[in-house]
């Protein structure tokens, strides 16, 4: 299902449309388990219907259903599309020694190992 197609459906259409899938979900699951399962991917497809339509019904019930963006102005023919320049990597560095002292107890440990 697509997101167009959902946010045209009520609230409560989407609320049916919800347990639909998860009965069928369920049924999936147990084919899986089973091995009756021909068709694995639609086991991640219809997870993904679920979550798309619990997402529209909450844009829906929170009033936060966002506007249809508008459509790309179309390309005249013979136009170049822009060039977009590369972003500019940032130069390595050497590595930074380490600044701190050593301790003077773990060379003398080290002396005393090796005699």
């Amino acid at each position: 299902m697509k997101a167009s197609d959902a946010r045209a459906m009520t609230v409560d259409q989407l609320d049916d449309e919800v347990l639909k899938l998860k009965k069928e979900q369920f049924n999936l699951r147990f084919q899986r388990a089973t091995g009756q399962l021909e068709n694995t991917s639609r086991v991640r497809v219809v997870r993904r219907d679920i979550a798309r339509i619990l997402t529209i019904a909450r844009q829906k019930r929170a009033g936060d259903e966002p506007k249809l963006a508008a459509p790309k102005p179309a390309q005249t023919e013979g136009a170049k599309p822009a060039r977009v320049k590369p972003k500019a990597t940032a130069k390595r560095r050497a590595p930074v020694k380490s600044r701190s002292k050593p301790n003077p107890k773990s060379r003398a440990k080290a002396k005393k190992s090796k005699k």
